[in-house]
């Protein structure tokens, strides 16, 4: 036999056994479908865009990042296949844990379904995508990031301060206005008393507010000015608006220092620039943006310029606004309107979302998500039954005030129902059963009843094995959560149930505060205060033991370096007297840049406080750059404390932390958005707090039964909605109190939609009138929804007088 008679059929044998093998790997083809019918219904539409926009509305609970991972997935495995380009998806969202988590996803993804590179995509925040463009083209921006400082600046803030103050000096005779007001007698004491409440607090209030909400919406001082000429208000507040953001921005450019809406302001800088907005785009097929809800004007103008592939030649910043109305958009936008939480004290606004979701469903490009299976049916019920209550109560309040054509773009609610997944929904345990009546809706009479019961029911519910089931409290303000932190800790460590309560620390970081009283400590280590406050900081570290600190500081010297004829010292002083001497001897022999990482070494601190200490490090050495001294440290470190909200440095398990088995969380309702947990406790549901009262401060009412920083506000967003007319201050004002209502009542919707399978609902009969004086009782109304949810659910009504039989 010959050598080719014999290699034929074992090289075809082989061809034919290849062939075979390729034809059991599924294509890719085959592995999107697979995805693709792993989805529920609108994830589906969501994963089948292929260009063009698309909105997506969603319901609390219908799995929005794991349909837009899987739908991102997807569009990048379909961009292998028709083009070599290396054009990008981009994926925008608006936290860094959130954007952590969606970037994990979309990998797993890549990576275990589709076995693709794990590329071909980027995951910013809105925030960050813009300092990237920025920093990428500093010529155009303006923004030299080795030169300018990042700040985030409250009422308080110095720049703040400062313009209050200079502007004052500049517009003498509208200040004279101002401290009239309506009446004014001249008497020299009410003068000193005007003077101090505009100066530190309404004037603040006003620039703070507007500076925000002009700059996110690409608003100029000059341009306010001209919106207060069609104003009849007798104290021109758009007018006094301008002046003062004025002041605030030559001061942020006399120092070169930017805020968040400055990143923003300069990508757009850049996209205006031809050359370099077609550099960014062809590096882009689509833009995916999540929590849409969220977005403020320029956010998505920026979002829209970088979506479309279309040229602009020529074209202004006025020109590019709103281009999907004129331009085809790759644009993804997912949201939950119904979950807009943030309207009233950033510049984010829910009705933009709502317009995009108009335009997109009047071209048939709207998706609603409407299947959720976090809850069990009756907390979904409840739900729904919440949100058209309050629709129905508002549109009935709105035509008894006259108005025969509501406005509808500002009712509090989109009409969208929750639904219950279908059979054979591949989320486990989707809709799960309840547990005992699964919403639960008491009346104590008070709030340490209040306490008894919840404690009652936490005990029940976590049983004998702790670990597996998470509960939570959500609260309206921190105060209600430390109030029932101290309650709750003796009950916690009876039935050893972890109690964590997220208060202040992860909304306003703690970390710039301990270092600087150590620092002080350092730098004057003879003051009792400062040396008290370093001892405090240390206790609170638990690393020396509770003592009386009063004594340690009362006499720094003996205590530090007690002479040969004092009293021996007791261990624990010792041991606070050593790490004491150690942070000075840190002070003389460490490099001053050394200082902060140092202390926050010796104050143990955890991943995230050691990052957030780094980054405190790198703004402070970045301030004192032209003046290296531990004063100049000191004053920076000051300033950040007292004026500005330094924001911790997140980690990716943050969502871990606060949802744990085995732990009791409390946290607020706006910071347990996106969470969820087995069981939720929803305490203290009374109508001063939701949706409370719109109310002028005693101090401030000499102006007027309005707020100028509320007036201004629904001034600027009244024109920023195309309306025909700017409201005057009465209007102005009942906008306003329209806002916070609706806003109020959607928190209240997020914080029921946090729960799977048990929802505690209670409005005590008694209970504080304002929470810094939780021991001041008195009769409280409850919140409008609790009595409607009662009548509705009869059956969820606790009886009380049967609970105190069984006790």
């Amino acid at each position: 036999m010959s050598d080719s008679k014999f290699t034929a059929p074992v090289v075809q044998e082989l061809l034919d056994s290849e062939l075979s093998e390729r034809s059991l790997i599924p294509s890719l083809q085959e592995k999107i479908l697979t995805i693709r019918n792993s989805l529920r219904p609108g994830q589906q539409q969501m994963a089948d865009w292929q260009s063009g926009p698309l909105a997506i509305s969603a319901v609390p609970g219908a799995g929005k990042s794991t349909g837009m991972a899987a739908a991102a997935a997807i569009a990048i495995a379909r961009q292998y296949e028709r083009s070599s380009s290396r054009r990008q998806l981009v994926v925008v969202t608006f936290t860094r844990s959130a954007a952590a988590n969606i970037k994990a996803k979309i990998r797993k993804f890549l990576r275990d379904n589709l076995s693709l590179p794990q590329t071909g995509f980027f995951v910013y925040t809105l925030h960050g995508l813009a300092l990237n463009i920025a920093s990428r083209h500093s010529d155009l921006s303006g923004l030299q990031l080795e030169n300018v400082i990042l700040i985030t600046p409250t009422q308080s803030h110095r720049f703040i301060r400062t313009a209050v103050e200079q502007w004052i000096v500049n517009y003498p005779d509208v200040y004279l206005r101002l401290l009239e007001g309506h009446q004014f007698d001249g008497e020299e004491t009410e003068r000193l008393r005007r003077q101090s409440v505009l100066r530190t607090e309404v004037l603040p209030e006003l620039a703070n507010t507007v500076i925000h909400e002009a700059k996110s919406s690409g608003i100029s001082p000059e341009k306010l000015r001209e919106w207060s000429k069609q104003t009849t208000d007798e104290y021109a507040i758009l007018s006094v608006a301008a002046g003062l953001y004025e002041q605030y921005q030559n001061l942020m450019r006399s120092r070169d220092f930017i805020d968040y809406d400055d990143m923003i302001l300069a990508a757009l800088r850049v996209l205006e620039n031809d050359s370099a907005r077609h550099i960014e785009q062809n590096q882009i097929f689509a833009v995916f943006e999540d929590e849409a809800q969220d977005s403020s004007p320029l956010q998505t103008q920026l979002l829209e310029i970088l979506a479309s592939n279309r040229e602009y030649e020529g074209m202004n910043t006025d020109a590019m606004n709103l281009v999907s109305t004129h331009f085809p958009l790759n644009l993804v936008r997912v949201g939950d309107p119904n979950q807009a939480i943030n309207s009233t004290f950033t510049p984010a606004d829910p009705i933009y979302f709502r317009q995009f979701c108009e335009e997109c469903d009047r071209i048939e490009r709207l998706a609603t998500m409407d299947r959720a299976g976090r809850s069990t049916r009756i907390i979904i019920e409840a739900a729904n039954f919440a949100l058209k209550w309050i629709n129905n109560q508002w549109l009935a309040t709105t035509k008894t005030n006259n108005k025969q054509h509501p406005d509808n773009r500002q009712v509090p609610f989109r009409l969208q129902t929750i639904r219950p997944v279908e059979v054979g929904d591949p989320q486990d345990n989707a809709n799960p059963a309840p547990v005992g009546r699964g919403l639960e809706l008491y009346t104590p009479r008070d709030i340490h009843h209040t306490v008894e019961l919840l404690s009652q029911r936490v005990i029940e519910l976590f049983g004998e094995d702790p670990t597996k089931n998470s509960a939570a409290i959500l609260v309206r303000e921190n105060r209600q959560g430390r109030w029932l932190a101290e309650a709750l800790t003796p009950m916690c460590k009876e039935h050893k149930i972890t109690l964590y309560d997220v208060g202040e620390r992860d909304r306003r970081s703690h970390v710039p505060q301990e270092i600087l009283a150590l620092l002080q400590f350092c730098d004057r280590p003879h003051s009792p205060d400062y040396l008290k406050a370093a001892l405090e900081a240390l206790v609170q570290r638990q690393l020396i033991p509770t003592q009386d600190l009063n004594a340690l500081a009362s006499l720094p010297e003996e205590f530090l370096y007690p002479g040969p004829l004092a009293e021996p010292q007791p261990e624990t002083v010792q041991k606070a007297a050593r790490l004491c001497r150690s942070l000075l001897r840190a002070r003389l022999e460490l490099p001053l840049y050394q200082l902060i990482s140092f202390l926050a070494l010796t104050l143990n601190y955890d991943q995230a406080e050691l990052a957030t200490a780094d980054k405190l490090a790198e703004r402070v050495n970045q301030q004192i750059a032209g003046n290296s001294s531990m004063g100049g440290m000191l004053s920076a470190l000051s300033e950040i404390v007292s004026s500005e909200r330094f924001e911790p440095v997140e980690t990716e398990d943050s969502e871990e932390r606060y949802t744990r088995r085995g732990q009791l969380t409390i946290i607020t309702m706006h910071k347990a958005k996106g969470l969820d947990w087995d069981y939720v406790f929803l305490p203290f549901l009374h109508e001063n707090l939701i949706p409370g009262r719109f109310w002028v401060p005693p101090q401030s009412q000499f102006l007027g039964d309005f707020t100028l920083s509320e007036v201004a506000r629904a001034q600027i967003r009244a024109t920023l909605h195309e309306e025909s007319i700017i409201p005057d201050v009465s209007q102005a004002w009942e906008v306003a109190k329209n806002l916070k209502t609706s806003e109020e009542y959607r928190l209240l919707y997020v914080a029921m939609t946090r729960a799977k399978v048990m929802l505690w609902m209670s409005a005590a009969q008694k209970a504080p009138f304002t929470w810094s004086k939780p021991d001041n009782l008195q009769e409280q109304a409850p919140c409008p929804v609790f009595p409607a949810l009662k009548r509705q659910f009869p059956e969820c009504v606790v009886n009380l007088a049967a609970i105190s039989k069984q006790v």
